[in-house]
């Protein structure tokens, strides 16, 4: 395989990302620049007083890692490797969101939605990037 750009997260000349610890890397990053957005609305929002801080839904952080990974998703051939891995990863990955949520039920929307989120976003990962690889070579 050729490398398709010298940028991050590394991908092949097909546009699928090459290692687990780039897809992770992004999608966390993304995940912290949509909590900080999350932090920054939600506070200016109760600066104005349109409600109190915190009670965004901090599941909203999930917007850019979802986009990484949809993008990686379009990057495999059709088939069912891909669907089939991607749906696996997003039960998993809510599954998982959804035990974090319920665990820390107690605190702000905005910090519980985003623990759970974090959840989502790298149990996906962890099941998407080697799923679909496997699946792919399994189906041919």
């Amino acid at each position: 395989m050729t490398e398709q750009q010298s940028g991050f997260p590394r991908r092949d000349a097909e546009g699928r990302i090459r290692t687990l610890g780039d897809l992770v890397g992004v999608a966390l990053a993304g995940l912290v620049i949509g909590v900080l957005a999350l932090v920054l609305f939600d506070w200016a929002f109760a600066l104005v007083g349109s409600g109190d801080f915190g009670r965004a839904n901090g599941w909203l952080a999930v917007i850019l890692p979802a986009w990484l990974f949809w993008d990686d998703f379009r990057a495999w051939q059709f088939g069912a490797a891909r669907v089939v891995a991607a749906l696996l990863a997003a039960a998993v990955g809510v599954v998982a969101g959804l035990v974090v949520a319920g665990l820390v039920a107690g605190l702000p929307p905005l910090a519980s939605g985003a623990l759970a989120a974090t959840a989502f976003t790298l149990c996906y990962a962890v099941v998407w990037f080697p799923g679909v690889r496997w699946l792919a070579r399994r189906t041919g």
